[in-house]
């Protein structure tokens, strides 16, 4: 086990929602004109922002719906099920249960040392590195399978996660693989 534990963060938990039927948007805006933004011809979905928990939610007459923002799975959750009961109380009629995803996690993190990008472009595998073009080397995990983007200041960015958890074993799996390859300096 490493001395240095990498402190993680999550900034953004992207959920889809499938409502199972459609919306008419006007009739949203007629309910609720004070708290959603829709300007069709700009956008065709309907913007929904909640203050508590900080999130904006992109609905579409689909019934599809998107919330970003939410900075854990359980805040995230929260949202969507608030936008639900918002629209509901608001007299916007929703005939069944809304089928709620975990598309994306996004989280950074700090490892906590120098990294040497240019050995790990060999030892890593599945990576991508161009430091003309972009001083981050990109790096493909499959289990679990996520994007990470590498900086030689031991800062991270992950994308991918479906779960909280997925962030957490991806980053701990890369530090082990950095230190059994001599490829992080603890300061």
């Amino acid at each position: 086990m490493s001395k240095v534990k990498p402190i993680i963060q999550i900034e953004n938990v992207v959920v889809s929602v499938t409502l199972n039927q459609s919306l008419d948007l006007m009739s949203v805006v007629k309910a609720l004109p004070d708290t959603v933004e829709y300007e069709p011809e700009q956008f065709p979905g309907l913007i929904f922002r909640l203050k508590k928990p900080k999130t904006a939610t992109l609905i579409f007459n689909s019934g599809r719906m998107v919330c970003t923002g939410a900075k854990s799975e359980d805040l995230a959750i929260k949202a969507v099920k608030r936008v639900i009961r918002e629209l509901k109380r608001s007299g916007i009629v929703l005939i069944g249960k809304p089928e709620i995803k975990i598309q994306n996690i996004v989280a950074s993190a700090n490892m906590g040392g120098r990294i040497d990008l240019e050995k790990a472009v060999f030892t890593l595998g599945r990576t991508m590195y161009e430091p003309e073009q972009f001083p981050g080397l990109i790096y493909r995990m499959d289990d679990p399978k996520v994007v990470i983007l590498l900086f030689a200041s031991g800062k991270l960015v992950c994308t991918g996660a479906k779960k909280e958890e997925e962030v957490k074993q991806a980053v701990y799996k890369l530090q082990k693989k950095l230190e059994e390859e001599d490829l992080i300096t603890y300061e």
